[in-house]
C-alpha cells in the first residue's frame, strides 16, 4: 500500500511537472489558430483539438477508463461525445456556460479521482456525468470554430466527436486487452486515473488563479 501511494503522487507530481513546462505550447489551437475554411481543414482541426487540448484528452481518457468495467462500455463513452456536439452547437448559437474552464479542468479531477478509486457508478450516473461534463467540454470546443462556414463547421464536429469516442474506447481496450485489467480495482487504471487527475488539478489551480489574480 505505501508503494502503490508513493506512485501515485510521483505520477501526480510528473504530471504537473511537465504541464509546467509545455501547458503553454499544448494551448493553441488546432489549424494554427485559424478557422477553418474548407471541409479537409475542418475535419483536421476537429481531430486535432481534442488531442492537443491536454485536459479535453485527459478527460476523453478517462472517459474510456471509467467505461471499460461498466456493461455499456461502448455506449456510455457516445453520450460525452453527443454532448460535447451540443455544447459546441450551444456555443456558436450563443449560450455561454459559466466558469466553463474550471468544470472542464474540475471535471478531470473529479472523473480522474473516480478511475483512481478503483469504483464504478451506475451506467445511469455514468451517462449523466459524461453528458453534463461534455456540454462544457463542448462549449471550449466552439471557440476553435466561431465563423466558420457550414462545410467545416460539419466537418468540425463530425471528426472532434468520432475522435473523442475512438480515444475513449482505445483507452478501455488498452486497460482490459493490454493491461489485462479484470475490473476497476486492478492497479494500472488507478494509476492511470491519478495521472489523469493530476493533469486536471494542475490545470485547475492555474484557472482558479487565473481568476483571482
Amino acid at each position: 500500500m505505501t508503494q502503490l501511494r508513493g506512485s501515485l503522487w510521483s505520477l501526480v507530481i510528473g504530471s504537473v511537472g511537465v504541464l509546467a513546462s509545455s501547458g503553454a505550447a499544448l494551448a493553441h489551437h488546432p489549424m494554427g489558430g485559424q478557422t477553418p475554411d474548407t471541409l479537409l481543414n475542418g475535419v483536421l482541426s476537429g481531430i486535432g483539438h481534442p488531442v492537443i487540448g491536454i485536459d479535453h484528452l485527459a478527460f476523453v481518457i478517462c472517459v474510456g477508463l471509467a467505461a471499460a468495467f461498466v456493461a455499456g462500455r461502448y455506449v456510455t463513452p457516445l453520450a460525452f461525445a453527443a454532448a460535447t456536439v451540443v455544447g459546441c452547437a450551444a456555443m456558436l448559437s450563443g449560450i455561454t456556460l459559466p466558469f466553463a474552464e474550471i468544470v472542464i479542468t474540475g471535471s478531470v479531477v473529479v472523473l480522474g479521482a473516480l478511475v483512481l478509486s478503483g469504483r464504478t457508478l451506475p451506467v445511469p450516473a455514468l451517462i449523466g456525468l459524461f453528458a453534463v461534463a461534455g456540454l462544457f467540454h463542448g462549449s471550449a470546443y466552439g471557440a476553435a470554430i466561431v465563423g466558420a462556414e457550414t462545410t467545416p463547421l460539419a466537418g468540425y464536429l463530425l471528426a472532434f466527436a468520432a475522435t473523442q469516442y475512438a480515444i475513449a474506447i482505445a483507452a478501455g481496450w488498452v486497460a482490459t486487452a493490454i493491461w489485462k485489467s479484470a475490473d476497476a480495482s486492478a492497479l494500472k487504471p488507478r494509476l492511470a486515473g491519478a495521472l489523469m487527475a493530476g493533469i486536471g488539478f494542475a490545470f485547475l489551480v492555474e484557472n482558479v488563479e487565473g481568476l483571482l489574480f
